[in-house]
């Protein structure tokens, strides 16, 4: 059975212990108990983790999330819907909002957790950004399924 997977990107405003920065953990925190109950399987920590200047530009800290899930409508759902999809609406208090186009997020699908890891997610996410949505790495308005046929998510 396949599984899916999306690494997420951006920059907060501000360093990691600041008081608003706290108050976006502190809503993460959330985020993940609503996640839990939605169909993630798996959180990679981003510890240690470093990415390139070029790949995110800005002042603020970077933010970084990688998690495995059952399938991409519980994935879906989760993305819009209850505490995530309030964090969403209220980012501009936390991320850095970018002048040009930016991509936030990649989506893939994979057959084995032990295929997923940091450098597989920015492989993906550089393959979106220089040849867009393909089956190896998409978003939400161009997906595709585990066969790698366009596939159209039901939002019901």
């Amino acid at each position: 059975m396949a599984l899916v997977s999306i690494y997420t990107i951006g920059r907060l405003y501000h360093p990691y212990d600041h008081p608003a920065s706290r108050e976006f953990f502190q809503v993460g925190n959330e985020v993940y108990r609503q996640a839990n109950r939605s169909g993630l399987i798996e959180a990679f920590s981003p510890e240690g983790v470093t990415i390139s200047e070029e790949t995110i530009k800005g002042n603020g800290s970077p933010i970084l999330t990688l998690t495995v899930w059952r399938d991409l409508q519980s994935l879906y759902r989760f993305s819009y819907s209850g505490k995530h999809l309030q964090a969403v609406r209220d980012r501009n208090r936390w991320i850095e909002t970018y002048p040009e186009k930016h991509l936030s997020y990649v989506v893939w699908w994979t057959e084995k957790m032990t295929d997923v890891s940091w450098e597989e997610a920015f492989k993906r996410y550089n393959y979106y950004i220089q040849h867009g949505p393909t089956p190896f790495a998409f978003d939400f308005k161009h997906t595709f399924d585990e066969k790698g046929e366009t596939f159209l998510i039901r939002t019901t």
